[in-house]
């Protein structure tokens, strides 16, 4: 039997747990269950949800899965956090083709106010000609530059962000976004194609102009699927490469 979903009042054609998780979610984005806080006990919920204990736990399963619930032992499942580790682990994936990997030194290379293009407005769900933010950024690898990062930001979603603000984050990009504009990456989406080095490129990380570089293209979304950011970095694979774990949860 189908269970009957007090959320609705009606018979649910996807499976309740599904239905329970988009709630959940809703609750995440609308802020009432703040980033490293515990999620209300498990009783509690099923209560509020008018669902089973079993229920709940596909839902909170499904979270956990997706990498924004974290299961502590002995202590709850608590909303996921951005910090160095999470970066590292789930959202950074170029290694050097032999050793570990390695936590990227940034630099700061320009900050301006511009309005979108056609391209940044589709990927960013924003009209074309809406204010935005544009950020160029240099990663180094061992103290080789490997990276260029192009990242542009919905004004809208980032009010008041400043250079100064952007710079002097003590954390990671993401856990910028997380504390001081309430907003939280859970997920990518990423394409990748192989390019020619500008000259700007070229220069920035110490190549020859037309050298093959590695494209990524990135739109980091937060809850519902709403695009925060686009990035476009540059790769220089001559002595790094592309790495992800696609078993690997997030």
């Amino acid at each position: 039997m189908t269970e009957t979903s007090t959320l609705t009042g009606v018979q649910l054609a996807m499976p309740l747990y599904k239905e329970l998780e988009r709630r959940m979610r809703d609750a995440l984005a609308q802020g009432e269950w703040k980033p490293g806080e515990a999620i209300p006990a498990e009783r509690r919920l099923a209560a509020r949800f008018g669902v089973s204990i079993g229920t709940l736990r596909k839902a909170i399963d499904e979270l956990v899965a997706a990498n924004i619930l974290i299961r502590q032992q002995g202590r709850g499942t608590f909303v996921a956090t951005h910090d160095r580790d999470r970066l590292l682990f789930y959202f950074f994936h170029v290694v050097p083709v032999h050793g570990p990997k390695q936590y990227p030194d940034v630099r700061l290379l320009a900050f301006q106010r511009a309005r979108a293009g056609r391209a940044e407005a589709e990927a960013l769900g924003i009209a074309a000609g809406d204010a935005v933010l544009r950020v160029r950024n240099l990663l180094s690898l061992a103290g080789a530059p490997v990276i260029v990062d192009d990242l542009t930001l919905p004004s809208a979603r980032f009010p008041a962000l400043t250079e100064k603000q952007f710079a002097g984050r003590p954390s990671t990009i993401y856990n910028l976004y997380q504390d001081s504009f309430g907003i939280s990456v859970i997920r990518t989406r990423e394409r990748l194609r192989a390019v020619l080095a500008d000259a700007e490129a070229a220069a920035l990380l110490g190549v020859a102009r037309g050298a093959p570089l590695l494209s990524i293209r990135r739109v980091a979304l937060t809850y519902n699927d709403e695009a925060v950011e686009l990035r476009i970095s540059r790769v220089n694979t001559a002595a790094h490469e592309y790495y992800a774990d696609i078993g690997q949860a997030g």
